[in-house]
């Protein structure tokens, strides 16, 4: 099961009581202050790991808590510190204070982890107090208590090409030809409910990766269809790559889907229209040579020059122009690294 959203609830530990004790032995009269101090609470830790895909760990327990540190003992013995609680998440996990919606960390890499709550500091002993006035302190520090939030983590799918498109315009068709990723495909709307990784392998040594997101439909940005909720993933591509079903291209405006695309984008996001886009016009099988030949003329018309975009017409049917399509994004891509 997808998961991309999840609130849960956190607290770091308290910090350990400091000890009030005196040393007491035979022949050592007057031997002063000997109290410990607390051993400092846990803390909260997030932590990224590849070997996750999605949040449904996250989604059967809602609260975590760390551990206190113990409190301090007589003979000026320190409480263990609490024990850390880390919390494990995929790359590309965005975590929100669910009270302002402030991000408080963002985990793109495996392995990188961030102290989220740090725990309650623990309370000196009254070993501390001691002083030339005061030479029988009879009191110690209590520890810090432990912060806890409530905070909402989200799923951004790192990729480097997002596959934005009307439902039915062979997203999933197209995936599943350029990589091992096997969603599925069908003749009705919506068969994707889920984003989808692709590996693709290109050359000998190279691969770039593809996230199909659920068709996008006009109205997205106000909540209509799927698209609103998984809008956030196409924010971490490098680009975009806009797909329309050509047979419904010549039957209206030729680029009236492509504009409808962009201002769903736009409305959810600026940052959005600032990434590099191809334009691909899919299931050109379906064509007759002259309707071919009329999408062509339309697409590379001289009077199209003012859409500053790069367009290729395909079929992940009969496989024409995937080759020319994955040298395209991954010239792309190597241009957005560098």
């Amino acid at each position: 099961m997808f998961l991309d959203y999840v609130k849960i609830s956190v607290k770091s530990g308290d910090g350990g009581m400091g000890c009030v004790s005196f040393r007491r032995e035979k022949y050592v009269p007057k031997g002063g202050p000997n109290g410990g101090d607390g051993g400092n609470g846990g803390s909260i830790i997030f932590k990224a790991s590849l070997s996750l895909s999605t949040l449904i760990d996250l989604r059967y327990k809602r609260h975590y808590k760390a551990g206190r540190g113990e409190h301090g003992k007589g003979g000026d013995k320190n409480g263990k510190n609490g024990k850390d609680c880390i919390i494990l998440v995929p790359c590309g996990s965005v975590i929100r204070d669910d009270e302002t919606n402030n991000i408080l960390a963002e985990l793109l890499e495996d392995g990188q982890e961030v102290i989220l709550l740090k725990g309650g500091k623990g309370g000196r002993g009254n070993t501390h107090f001691k002083s030339s006035v005061n030479r029988a302190p009879r009191f110690a520090e209590d520890g810090q208590p432990g912060i806890e939030k409530i905070v909402v983590i989200e799923l951004k799918l790192i990729a480097d090409v997002g596959l934005v498109g009307f439902p039915n315009s062979g997203k999933s068709t197209l995936i599943s030809k350029i990589s091992a990723a096997k969603p599925k495909i069908a003749e009705y709307p919506f068969t994707t409910l889920v984003p989808k990784l692709g590996i693709v392998k290109y050359k000998d040594y190279e691969s770039f990766v593809v996230a199909d997101i659920p068709g996008i439909i006009e109205g997205a940005s106000d909540g209509k269809g799927l698209g609103l909720r998984f809008l956030r993933h196409i924010e971490r591509t490098k680009i975009l790559l806009f797909m329309v079903d050509c047979t419904s291209a010549l039957e209206d405006e030729i680029f009236k889907e492509y504009f409808i695309l962009l201002n769903e984008l736009q409305k959810y996001s600026d940052m959005l229209m600032k990434k590099p886009r191809v334009l691909c016009f899919t299931k050109s099988d379906l064509l007759t040579d002259e309707q071919f030949e009329k999408l062509q003329n339309a697409v590379h018309s001289k009077k199209q020059g003012k859409y500053k975009v790069d367009k290729i017409i395909i079929s992940s049917l009969t496989g024409k122009n995937l080759k020319e399509l994955k040298d395209l994004l991954f010239s792309k891509i190597t241009r957005e690294k560098y």
